[in-house]
């Protein structure tokens, strides 16, 4: 697991470049996700001239620390959902609030933690599970080989006993 990790962190760390910076737009409409707003320029060539064009990215934020109107640093990050594929990396200039009193923003360590964590909690839910039904498929084959055998014998199999509802209480 912990190769893993080193692995995820180095990956991440190759595209450790591509720090961008922008303002939040919105915050708070949704859980652990913001928009941000990302500077960009246009060239427009039969006017010969430049033109505002910003560029919006849904970013994720574990920790919902970040308000509307902080100017952040956002990373490139494994997909969280359909649109959202970066990270608040840290606030540059909190707007409202200080930073002092949100919660604060974990690091690539810490969220690549998290992940490997949760990661090991649902490989041991799934081989609990497959456990559970190799029991069970196990249990219903030696009942069918038990029938097979009673049958091949020529015995009957005792008859079922009724049950009333004198036994269920």
């Amino acid at each position: 697991m912990a190769s893993e990790v080193a692995a995820a962190a180095a990956n991440t760390m190759r595209r450790a470049g591509k720090e961008m910076h922008g303002i939040v737009v919105s915050a708070g409409l949704m859980d652990k996700t913001v928009k941000v707003k990302l500077g960009g320029l246009r060239w427009e060539p039969r006017v010969q001239k430049y033109f505002k064009e910003p560029r919006f990215k849904l970013v994720h934020d574990p920790r919902n620390s970040v308000r509307q109107g902080d100017v952040v640093a956002i990373t490139p990050t494994w997909r969280v959902s359909q649109h959202v594929r970066h990270v608040v990396k840290h606030i540059i200039a909190p707007y409202g609030d200080p930073i002092d009193e949100r919660p604060p923003i974990p690091t690539l360590e810490e969220r690549e933690a998290e992940v490997a964590a949760k990661r090991a909690a649902k490989d041991e839910r799934r081989a609990a599970r497959r456990e559970e039904q190799a029991r069970i498929r196990a249990e219903e084959k030696a009942a069918q080989e038990a029938r097979k055998a009673l049958k091949a014998s020529g015995k009957t199999p005792p008859p079922a006993q009724p049950t009333t509802i004198e036994d269920v209480d």
